[in-house]
């Protein structure tokens, strides 16, 4: 059954998105070393992983198999390769490039190099989330909830319930200790320009180039 089901997808859209999920990561890992603020999902996982004295990869391994679940009994259809590579990769790639650039790098105090640090890790986690998407082959746990909601909730659009788990997620994350602040906002609002550039410059052409090949 694997077999026939990592045949069907064929090899090309494994690699795209398991590169996807890399630069995720490291986009990811850039916001962190930024102190400015993660994407809303990330930032509560990394304060409620401070929290509890559990390291952020483990911790957000357990929290994606407790959404999992949501998605297996009401979103069976948005899982796939991708979804598993998510769930229990990426926390561990996020704690791998961190810890690179703890070693090469201080961390930034002038608030111009914060800023930019944010906006490389926009740039980077823009192009990973692109590779992830494009191939279609599984949903992260946390992005399959607003696409349940909106599949259950068809009269409310994909953009408020995103909006309503991504508030939550920040709320969760001030509550809890955790950074909200210039990187939260740019993760939660400016993102669509940046994947839409990369899925039209760079990921959809790489797709099909050479589809009958791979």
């Amino acid at each position: 059954m694997l077999v026939g089901y990592f045949k069907k997808i064929g090899a090309k859209r494994l690699l795209i998105m398991v590169a996807g999920n890399i630069f995720l990561g490291m986009g990811i890992s850039i916001f962190k070393f930024s102190g400015l603020g993660n994407d809303p999902f990330s930032g509560m996982v990394m304060a409620l992983a401070e929290c509890v004295k559990i390291e952020y990869a483990n911790f957000l391994i357990m929290l994606n198999v407790f959404i999992f679940l949501a998605e297996l009994l009401f979103g069976r259809e948005f899982i796939g390769a991708g979804t598993v590579v998510n769930a229990f990769l990426l926390g561990y790639i996020v704690t791998f490039f961190y810890n690179i650039w703890l070693a090469l790098f201080p961390l930034p105090t002038l608030l111009a190099v914060r800023i930019a640090v944010v906006l490389i890790g926009m740039v980077i986690t823009g192009f990973g989330i692109s590779l992830y998407q494009t191939p279609n082959v599984g949903t992260a746990p946390y992005d399959s909830l607003s696409l349940i909601m909106a599949k259950r909730m068809p009269k409310i659009s994909y953009f408020w319930h995103r909006i309503c788990t991504d508030a939550v997620c920040a709320l969760v994350c001030f509550l809890a200790g955790g950074i909200v602040g210039l990187g939260t906002l740019v993760t939660a609002f400016g993102f669509g320009p940046v994947i839409e550039f990369f899925n039209v410059h760079f990921t959809r052409k790489l797709f099909h180039q050479g589809e009958n090949i791979l």
